[in-house]
């Protein structure tokens, strides 16, 4: 078998992910909703491999991640993988550095500069993200403002593991990037422990990190009580007391999409892909 590159296999990571099926609530090869399709995230993940080659070949993590936001967002369907490449991002630049650890994926996140944040508020010109109201005090980094906020960040001289590290209590992602990728890695030994076809096991290892802690897309869209009923809906699936295609076909009717949690095993994917994880 021939080695892939990094960046390919961050592509076919993000390819792998919307493939799975069911994901309750998430845009799959058999469910997608009016405005958000199937096709829209494949382009997406055609459009961000520019980003993600910057990032292998060792260009700075925010600069990296724009272009990759910038790319992905060249399709009709708005915000496919905004998250998804925000974990990506710093998994591949530490891959491509060959430290690919949860401790060497930590080390890197942690060098981040005031520069990539700027280039991670850029970001936010690009597609709209659905987000939270920032905390007391923080309202002039509100990351709506996209560049309005960069003077702001300069001034305070936050890095961009900063900005991650000030959002890390109601954001899953940004708590991936302060905990050095823990579920994302956790999340890779069950895919390669795994058999069958990798888009089958990614719905399994979904359904799992679900049912594990409530989803802070679901928290930010909705409310927590969501979040939380999302949480226990599939770990009822797990339990066997309820039907996993029947659940993902009820949340795409209530525009319950947990975003956050297949952000995770797009991560988690392209982990198992590079430690060798069979396609």
């Amino acid at each position: 078998m021939t080695e892939r590159p990094v960046a390919e296999n961050a592509q076919l990571a993000l390819l792998l992910e919307v493939s799975g099926t069911p994901k309750p609530g998430n845009v799959d090869r058999e469910r997608e909703y009016d405005d958000l399709r199937f096709e829209h995230f494949m382009a997406g993940a055609v459009g961000a491999r520019s980003g993600l080659d910057r990032a292998a070949e060792g260009d700075p993590i925010g600069p990296a991640f724009e272009t990759a936001i910038e790319g992905m967002a060249g399709q009709s369907g708005g915000n496919t993988q905004f998250g998804a490449l925000l974990v990506l991002t710093p998994l591949v630049a530490t891959a491509a550095d060959g430290r690919l650890s949860p401790s060497g994926a930590d080390a890197v996140v942690r060098e981040t500069t005031v520069e990539d944040a700027a280039a991670f508020y850029r970001a936010f010109e690009h597609v709209d993200v659905a987000v939270d109201d920032p905390p007391d005090g923080l309202e002039p980094l509100d990351v709506r403002r996209g560049s309005g906020a960069i003077p702001e960040l300069r001034e305070r001289e936050m890095t961009l593991f900063d900005v991650m590290e000030s959002s890390a209590d109601v954001d899953g992602v940004a708590a991936e990037w302060v905990s050095g990728f823990e579920r994302v890695f956790e999340a890779s030994e069950r895919l390669l422990d795994g058999s069958g076809p990798v888009a089958d096991r990614a719905s399994d290892v979904f359904l799992e990190l679900l049912a594990a802690e409530p989803d802070t897309f679901v928290v930010t869209r909705q409310d927590r009580e969501t979040a939380e009923e999302v949480q226990e809906r599939a770990q009822a699936v797990l339990d066997g007391d309820e039907d996993a295609t029947n659940l993902a076909e009820e949340f795409v009717r209530r525009d319950i999409n947990p975003g956050t949690t297949a952000d995770i095993v797009a991560g988690a994917l392209f982990v198992a892909l590079e430690r060798g994880l069979d396609v």
